[in-house]
């Protein structure tokens, strides 16, 4: 099967019109794209927009032999020209199943919001999923297999708008560790060009420009998900929140706060309910600062939050905040403590996003406890470093890429 994207972005295409914002001033030339519209083995448009015609002509095609145009969403904007010898473009009922004279097999699928997912199979077997903009399928059952034949080849899909959608097809088994996951719709809200890349490598995602063609069930190496990432960055730099949308396309994520409750202090209490609001329904949330018997089980993706809490905790239980316990055999201990920490994330077989405080580029702190702090916190995020494969480091909401 061969799939010839001629458009990859959202609706209102990318710059959006008339849009003053930081990524749409930035969307231009190749980063520029059209509203998505997919040419299956040139006998099947999914979705007519504005310049089909023309953009399959740069792409070398022509639209001269499609037999079908189908459409998975409401189109909303200015009419849209049909070209000179399509048929007219439409919708198909939820379930139904359509056989082209070429021999491809079309079935709908049902979408929790407004519009509709094609399933395409073509006359050799390979499989292409394409969703809607802001779309998931609707009722996927919960497990691998289940509702899937096997993996799609290829799926097509709101990787940013929708990043649950991509989490529930992993957990039906729709996507696998071959599907060639392609990210669709591509809006402003995430810059493009590099930072767009770097997002959708961690979600085993790619981008490419308008006009690519690829084979469908063809051998391609996918994006390699980095294994263990550690978060750094300054308070409020937005480091947690780009630690969870660094597994926003993964199900069943273990999120693992190490901060525990605190008695009586509100403005902590609305902290925790922020992080948990914002999660996925899907994850699993557990209080603990025990992480070596996580680390070492086989299991979803962890996501710990945060080491900095985790180092708080170690050092409260060796009395480091006394100088006359911290000399003789408190120090030993914390060594200790870290040093089985680090061991556990380099040996752990899940993938895991550590989450740690950058607190040794301000001032020297005032008092021997928060210098003792500091100190110990700058040597174990070095050693946790040192055993992942990705580090980023978070400043005013931008992530910056230390390491992978």
């Amino acid at each position: 099967m061969e799939l010839t994207l001629l458009g990859t972005g959202a609706p209102a295409g990318l710059p959006r019109p008339d849009c003053p914002c930081a990524a749409c001033a930035t969307a231009r030339g190749a980063l520029a794209r059209a509203a998505t519209a997919l040419l299956v083995d040139g006998v099947l448009l999914l979705d007519l927009t504005p310049g089909a015609a023309l953009a399959a002509a740069r792409a070398g095609h022509s639209l001269a032999g499609v037999q079908q145009v189908l459409l998975t969403h409401p189109h909303d904007g200015p009419a849209v020209e049909l070209p000179v010898g399509l048929p007219a473009a439409g919708r198909v009922a939820d379930g139904r199943v359509l056989t082209l004279l070429s021999g491809h097999r079309v079935r709908a699928l049902a979408m929790d919001a407004p519009g509709t997912g094609y399933e395409v199979t073509a006359p050799g077997g390979e499989r292409l999923l394409y969703l809607p903009p802001g779309g998931a399928p609707a009722g996927l059952p919960d497990g691998p297999g289940r509702g899937a034949t096997a993996p799609y080849d290829l799926v097509a899909a709101d990787v940013t708008g929708r990043p649950d959608a991509v989490a529930r097809l992993r957990a039906n088994g729709a996507i696998g560790a071959s599907t060639d996951l392609v990210a669709v719709h591509l809006d402003h809200d995430v810059p493009p060009g590099a930072e767009l890349d770097r997002r959708l490598a961690a979600a085993g995602a790619r981008a490419v420009p308008d006009g690519t063609t690829v084979s469908v069930g063809a051998y391609r190496a996918v994006p390699r998900v980095p294994r263990r990432t550690l978060v750094t960055g300054g308070a409020r730099s937005g480091k947690s929140w780009e630690a969870e949308r660094r597994l926003a396309t993964f199900p069943g994520v273990v999120y693992v706060a190490t901060g525990g409750g605190r008695d009586g202090d509100a403005e902590w209490d609305a902290r925790v309910r922020t992080h948990r609001e914002r999660r996925p329904g899907s994850w699993q949330t557990v209080e603990t600062r025990d992480l070596v018997p996580l680390l070492a089980r086989e299991g979803p993706p962890l996501l710990v939050d945060c080491l900095s809490l985790w180092l708080t905790d170690a050092m409260d239980r060796v009395d480091a905040w006394n100088e006359e316990a911290w000399e003789p055999g408190g120090r030993r201990a914390l060594r200790e403590r870290t040093a089985e920490l680090v061991a556990a994330v380099r040996a752990t077989p899940r993938t895991v996003v550590l989450v740690t405080n950058e607190v040794g580029s301000g001032i020297v702190p005032a008092h021997v406890s928060g210098r003792l702090f500091r100190d110990e916190l700058g040597r174990l995020n070095a050693a946790v470093a040192e055993q992942c494969e990705h580090v980023l480091l978070v400043v005013a909401g931008q992530s910056l890429t230390l390491r992978g």
